[in-house]
């Protein structure tokens, strides 16, 4: 038996294919694209047709490396980069690039939606905030700005349905992505009227059916089936959000201390809750998880495309910028970052640029300033785990995933961060193998099989060998000085306008 997952980034696709009953994988392959070049600032965009090629151009590369073993593919999973607008029209081909995730092009709608509730009662009506990255502002941009689009629009995907789509032929929306659209109540799992209304009179009829993320989301077109040369009645489950599948992927699927941080090209932190977690003060999102119950969470979206924009500044490989950080002492040498680079979604500062603090001329060094961005990603996260921590929350470890957890000089300083023991997985891609999970799982359900996800995430999930890292007590101070510092400079530099 085999179980194929693919996880549709913002910089690539990447497919899986996993032996669940050795808790092997088999295979792996990815296929990468970019985003469209020369928008406007805060424009992030992608041609939806990149994911497609990407996707059959991964899962021909995982096939082809398990050679006969194809025929034992059984199930199919998609994990996909959140909150981004797909809209298609009668033809089901998109009417224009889809908005991305972090695309922040939309601050002037989430003022119009806070200007027309408040931002509390937002909070009431949907358990989250108004963000530009989520897609209800984004469906408001395409009404407003390209009215044209917009009434050629007869349905709305995310860009995980949109492969699924690709897939089945059948469009559906489960919970854990629809939470991220900010026009669910993630309490009662219902699309919220009034702000529905808000956009759009007729939207409800342009979302697909709303259905529980247990529930497959079909069968594998027989064209694909024949192409791809795997056997009969293969089934695609209903995927989720990349958040949602790294939770399943990296084992955090019940209820406990365990809390993922994922270290990718944004940053999240989030955990599993039998129970809604709602932010009154809406920097925390209130999302529901693809196993029906919720994930609350924090997102930073800037981590390792700040650390990589670091790297390249001195034309480092991964190996040399590794050695640089670790020789280097922590704090950096009074080295701090604001690692906005792109704005910021948690504290939200949509226009928020980077910052550099305390240059001297003994620390205005390559290893200093590269260890100095490492920290200061770090500390964006460190911020959410603080308000996790606020809300009842009680973290006892972390687990890593992302491209960030393979280097033990960040592992130390998450540690440290954190003070919570860390540690990283024996597969580094969270996500894509939650997406073969959760369907493996789904394919069991359809096939009469009783047992848990915890089961079969419990054979498959296994930290790596070595990557543990404990706090070091004597940086304790030292870090919780410079968390307070840095949102002390962040609050009062946006106060006055800097930020």
């Amino acid at each position: 038996m085999v179980y194929l997952g693919l996880d549709s980034g913002t910089q690539s696709t990447k497919c899986i294919a996993l032996d669940p009953e050795t808790g092997r994988v088999l295979a792996t392959a990815h296929s990468s694209y970019g985003l469209i070049p020369g928008l406007p600032p805060g424009h992030m965009e992608q041609h939806p047709e990149s994911w497609i090629d990407a996707a059959d151009a991964a899962v021909r590369g995982c096939l082809e490396q398990i050679g006969e073993r194809r025929k034992e593919v059984r199930a199919i999973g998609v994990s996909g980069q959140q909150h981004g607008l797909v809209a298609l029209n009668d033809e089901n081909e998109p009417v224009r690039p889809a908005k991305l995730w972090c695309d922040t092009s939309t601050t002037a709608q989430c003022e119009a939606f806070n200007n027309e509730f408040g931002a509390d009662e937002i909070v009431a009506l949907t358990g989250n905030s108004m963000l530009p990255g989520y897609t209800a502002p984004k469906i408001l941009w395409l009404k407003q700005n390209e009215p044209a689009n917009w009434r050629a629009t007869r349905s709305i995907l995310l860009p995980h349905d949109y492969l699924n789509f690709w897939l089945t032929g059948e469009q559906r929306m489960e919970y854990g992505g629809a939470s991220g659209t900010a026009l669910l109540d993630i309490r009662t799992r219902q699309w919220s009227e009034p702000i529905m209304g808000f956009i759009d009179s007729g939207l409800a009829e342009k979302l697909p059916p709303l259905e529980s993320s247990r529930k497959p989301c079909g069968l594998l077109r027989e064209t694909l089936r024949t192409e791809w040369g795997l056997g009969a009645n293969v089934l695609v489950g209903s995927g989720g959000g990349d958040n949602m599948m790294a939770a399943i992927g990296t084992g955090n699927v019940a209820p406990g201390g365990v809390v993922t941080v994922s270290l990718g090209t944004s940053g999240t932190l989030f955990a599993y809750s039998a129970e809604p977690v709602v932010d009154e003060e809406g920097e925390l999102a209130a999302f529901c998880d693809s196993t029906d119950a919720w994930l609350p969470l924090a997102c930073t979206m800037n981590v390792t495309v700040a650390t990589e924009q670091a790297r390249h500044l001195f034309g480092w490989d991964h190996a040399a910028m590794e050695a640089a950080v670790a020789a280097a002492a922590p704090g950096a040498g009074g080295l701090l970052f604001l690692p906005y680079l792109n704005g910021e979604r948690t504290p939200n500062l949509p226009r928020g640029t980077g910052v550099m603090h305390g240059l001297t001329t003994r620390n205005m060094t390559p290893a200093f300033y590269v260890r100095a961005v490492m920290e200061g990603v770090t500390l964006g996260l460190g911020y959410g785990l603080n308000r996790f921590r606020s809300l009842g929350l009680k973290p006892t470890e972390i687990r890593l995933t992302g491209g960030g957890s393979q280097s033990a000089a960040w592992r130390q300083i998450c540690a440290d961060v954190f003070n919570l023991p860390v540690f990283a997985l024996e597969t580094a891609e969270g996500a894509a193998l939650g997406a073969a999970l959760q369907a493996g799982w789904t394919e069991g359900a359809v096939q009469g099989k009783k047992g848990r996800l915890r089961d079969l995430v419990n054979r498959v999930v296994k930290p790596a060998a070595n990557t543990r890292a404990e706090p070091d007590p004597g940086r304790r101070q030292l870090y919780q000085d410079l968390q307070f510092k840095q949102a002390e400079m962040t609050r009062r530099l946006h106060a006055g306008g800097f930020l």
